[in-house]
């Protein structure tokens, strides 16, 4: 999943785009408001972190041009201003949930998850595929009951498409999605990370999992 983080303490930057990374998922970072809007309405993101506190234009301000624009990603609030009518306005503007400063990291990351099953109406962090299951939560799968040997990438690309069963995904929103905009992969580097992908599930048996529509991308039916 692709995330971005609008928020301009550098120390919280820094720490929310480690902790998300480690995790597994692609994390751009603006530092202001204007920044976060150019971001925010030109990206594909599926979560966006904003605070509402933000120099040259206000958290609020980047929500109603988000929900101005063609994107729809979940926005979650991360602010420290607590008052119940600052929590009310934020979501009558259009924020999917709001979380107040100081935070835990875990109920953080416990809320983007939430968000995200919500965004691909998955109510269970759990999907199951045949013999696979993928735990979107940990960013791990499974064949049976063991744990199956992929890459972190290898795993992004099986869960991305898992979330986006019967979806042609094209080379570029999956290059888009895993990785953050200051990466250098290409295409190139998505083909060789899907082969990778379908060599361990072939060796596992498990084979025509991740289909190729010639000219267009990748499916799981």
């Amino acid at each position: 999943m692709k995330i971005l983080v609008v928020e301009d303490s550098r120390k919280l930057q820094k720490s929310l785009s480690a902790g998300l990374r480690r995790l597994g998922y692609a994390v751009d970072i603006a530092g202001d408001g204007e920044e976060g809007t150019a971001f925010a309405i030109t990206g594909n993101y599926d979560v966006i972190v904003l605070d509402l506190m933000l120099p040259r234009k206000s958290g609020l301000e980047v929500l109603q041009e988000i929900r101005r624009s063609n994107q729809s990603p979940e926005v979650l609030i991360l602010s420290a201003r607590d008052q119940t009518r600052d929590r009310i306005e934020g979501l009558q503007q259009g924020a999917d949930d709001y979380l107040v400063k100081p935070f835990s990291f875990d109920e953080l990351h416990a809320r983007i998850q939430a968000l995200v099953r919500r965004r691909f109406k998955q109510k269970s962090p759990v999907i199951s595929i045949g013999k696979i299951k993928i735990d979107t939560s940990l960013h791990i799968a499974y064949l049976g009951a063991d744990c199956f040997p992929l890459t972190p990438t290898e795993t992004s690309i099986l869960e991305y498409l898992a979330l986006n069963r019967g979806r042609v995904i094209s080379p570029d929103r999956l290059l888009n999605q895993i990785y953050d905009s200051n990466s250098y992969s290409s295409k190139n580097a998505i083909e060789v990370h899907v082969s990778g992908l379908r060599k361990k599930l072939r060796a596992q048996g498990v084979t025509d999992l991740v289909e190729t529509r010639r000219g267009f991308g990748y499916l799981i039916n």
